[in-house]
């Protein structure tokens, strides 16, 4: 059987990277990451998250009461080194942790031709990484799931490996 693989690169923007809830894990994630986007054989997705002016008035607002990605503004883009990389690719502005539209595509595109593995890397590994994970997983339980620990990055150093803990709980393969 052909091998069918997706990349799934998870909000890798600059609110992220090295703006208004960027860590210093990100910034040093970001040549592997850019490495593994450029070396990747097969088919590669974007999430990007995207707010409003009314991101306050959500359940997330209040909880992470942190003004980010709002679209539009620089903190929304894509980082620096990723933005040439997405030209061309298919790409999810999802307006909370996890993306509907990301898992239902993937849906579609497996039941046209079956997706042998689905890797996902980015930011923030314990936030939207581990929900776009668990959705994945959730929608496609036969669809084999890794996680490139090392291409993604957590708020916090110990979240971002409790998020891989609860993921490897699961059955999805992480790579360290």
């Amino acid at each position: 059987m052909k091998e069918n693989k997706y990349l799934i690169v998870v909000d890798v923007q600059k609110d992220f990277v090295d703006g208004v809830l960027g860590t210093q894990e990100a910034v040093k994630m970001m040549p592997y990451l850019v490495n593994k986007i450029k070396t990747f054989k097969g088919d590669i997705i974007f999430t990007q998250d995207t707010h409003d002016q009314q991101y306050f008035s959500t359940i997330e607002g209040q909880k992470l009461p942190v003004l980010h990605c709002v679209k539009n503004t620089p903190g929304w883009n894509f980082d620096a080194n990723i933005l040439p990389l997405t030209k061309g690719k298919k790409i999810f502005q999802k307006p909370t942790f996890g993306s509907e539209k990301l898992v239902n595509y993937l849906k579609k595109q497996h039941k046209n031709s079956p997706i042998t593995t689905l890797e996902v890397v980015g930011i923030c590994t314990d936030i939207c990484v581990i929900s776009n994970v668990m959705m994945l997983k959730a929608a496609l339980p036969n669809v084999t799931i890794k996680v490139d620990a090392k291409a993604c990055a957590g708020v916090t150093p110990q979240s971002h490996l409790r998020a891989l803990d609860a993921m490897a709980s699961v059955h999805i393969d992480i790579q360290k």
